[in-house]
């Protein structure tokens, strides 16, 4: 296929993604989700057959898929370690990482097992093994952070009891457990009894767990001194040095033999905790390749899957069961367990962690790695975890907010919006923040003039921006509906409080929300019937 072809394609996918994440945005819907449609609407079953006859040539193979899929991941899972606060997730370090070990195994074993059941229970699958049935549930067994991150932050949920900081650590955490153990699993089922045994299993993931956090600490100590010895000319250098960083760290961390994925988060965690020149522009750097790899990633396995395969009763009956079991069996039961030693979290808190046991790309990407290592039943792994995929973004990744809010653990997003109209950079140990504020027609009713807005101690406009004019005020400068006000402040909690833009008003048009809150009054109002239709026998009785 000509360079010039590829390149069309590929700017025309990535067009109709972009756009397609707004539409997701406006109605609710995971942009993950919106990603693969698109890339299965380019897919060999889609436009990708008018390109190409026969839907092969077109296809990606699943070596280039598995590569493709690998350097995303590593980008997603070092923006997610460079974006956590340490002073975030320390009170619930140990919480977090027991639902990223414990909690992935158990969620493994529980899946696995009844997964085992539902192939017997199949006649025409009956010859799916044990070891492939684990197989298969240690591809589904963590929760994806690229959409836990994405999810999250994409709606600005806020959650109470400090659950927000251990889902992005658990999330986060867990993809390199759930690596090891499909590894250790493919392994398995790839291997003759003679060359695995369970000593050398346990070896294997203590030994690549031990090596992957100790190598990502090191390296990432040791990146962040180089940099601050750097003396680049050129600013612009910094975040493409960590991003170097990045590469660096997940390649000599596969040669020494540890988990390149946990090394490459730490190293993020280690990197994104310590001060360093154009941090914040570094962030924003990784920010927009995060997307980019979502972006890449969620495409290409839409463009991998084939949808003609996926609606047959051997795909449908087993995701169907599979799912629920994963929704409401496997991942509760590992969540409270797991958080049973952890008195601070209440009933509800666990109910929230069970409900966000949300899958994404990574499970897909273990699949393929099934298909590359000749795994058998290959093909019935990647398309079951596929449709499970697309039905835990479904379900659980449109109603997290709604569900989040039923059990009282939602909290109100601050809608102070982030710089887009100006660039400025404070430094760390700053306390004051800044942001921007929007100049709308009810906040000139005392007047149109600057000294007349209401602002908390502590607070100051440094500059205007209209249209594409800026200027610095005063006191009495006049303002008009429109304007952007660059603020620094030392209380941005309640600056946010004056001036809250309708965001739960927005949230109530998510087409997720209205299902969850018209299917939670409907069961209500029935049971509420119910108990009075009882009530009114046994007094008839009486």
């Amino acid at each position: 296929m000509q360079v010039e072809l590829i390149l069309l394609v590929l700017s025309m996918l990535f067009f109709a993604s972009i756009f397609t994440d707004k539409i997701g945005y406006k109605f609710g819907v995971p942009a993950l989700l919106l990603f693969l449609a698109v890339g299965m609407l380019f897919g060999p079953d889609g436009i990708g057959r008018l390109i190409n006859d026969d839907g092969v040539g077109y296809m990606l193979n699943v070596g280039s898929a598995q590569a493709i899929g690998t350097i995303a991941l590593c980008i997603i899972l070092f923006s997610g370690g460079l974006d956590t606060k340490l002073s975030d997730i320390r009170p619930v370090m140990t919480p977090g990482l027991t639902l990223a070990t414990i909690g992935v195994l158990l969620t493994m074993i529980i899946t696995g097992a009844i997964t085992y059941f539902v192939f017997g229970w199949m006649h025409s699958v009956a010859s799916v093994s044990i070891a492939v049935a684990m197989l298969m549930a240690s591809t589904m067994s963590s929760t994806d952070s690229a959409s836990v991150f994405s999810i999250l932050r994409t709606n600005g949920i806020g959650l109470k009891h400090n659950l927000r900081p251990l889902l992005e650590l658990e999330s986060g955490a867990n993809d390199p457990m759930a690596y090891v153990l499909t590894t250790t699993m493919i392994g398995i089922v790839t291997a003759t009894s003679s060359q695995v045994t369970a000593l050398s299993v346990i070896q294997d993931i203590v030994i690549q767990l031990i090596m992957g956090a100790v190598l990502g600490f090191i390296f990432g100590k040791g990146i962040v001194s180089i940099m601050r010895k750097a003396d680049l000319g050129n600013e612009s250098l910094y975040p493409i040095m960590v991003l170097t960083a990045c590469i660096f760290i997940f390649s000599i961390t596969y040669f020494l033999k540890g988990n390149t994925y946990l090394a490459v988060y730490i190293g993020g965690l280690v990197i994104g905790n310590s001060k360093f020149t154009r941090k914040r522009q570094t962030r924003s750097f990784f920010d927009g390749l995060t997307w980019l790899s979502q972006l890449v990633i969620f495409l290409v396995l839409g463009l991998m899957v084939r949808p003609h395969e996926l609606f047959q009763i051997k795909v449908l009956l087993p995701c169907l069961i599979i799912s629920i079991v994963m929704i409401f069996i496997s991942r509760p039961i590992a969540v409270f367990l797991c958080m049973a030693p952890f008195k601070q979290f209440k009933t509800n808190d666990k109910m929230l962690l069970s409900w966000v046991g949300l899958k994404g790309a990574v499970p897909i990407i273990f699949a393929i790695m099934c298909e590359a290592n000749n795994v058998p039943h290959a093909d019935l792994i990647f398309n079951i975890v596929f449709l499970c995929t697309i039905v835990s973004l479904i379900a659980q990744g449109t109603s997290l907010s709604a569900v989040a809010k039923k059990l009282h653990l939602a909290t109100p997003p601050v809608a102070l919006k982030k710089l887009t109209h100006f660039d400025i950079d404070l430094p760390e140990e700053v306390e004051s923040s800044a942001t921007e504020l929007e100049v709308k027609e009810e906040m000139l009713v005392n007047g149109n003039q600057l000294k007349n807005l209401v602002f908390p101690d502590k607070t100051l406009v440094i500059m205007v921006r209209r249209g594409e004019n800026f200027f610095v005020p005063t006191g009495h400068s006049e303002l008009e509906v429109g304007d952007q006000l660059l603020v620094i402040t030392d209380n941005d909690a309640i600056l946010a409080a004056q001036y809250r833009e309708e965001t739960e008003e927005e949230e109530s048009k998510h087409w997720g929300m209205q299902l969850i809150n018209n299917t939670w009054d409907f069961a209500k109002e029935k049971w509420q019937q119910l108990v009075a239709g009882k009530h009114k026998e046994t007094t008839d009785t009486k």
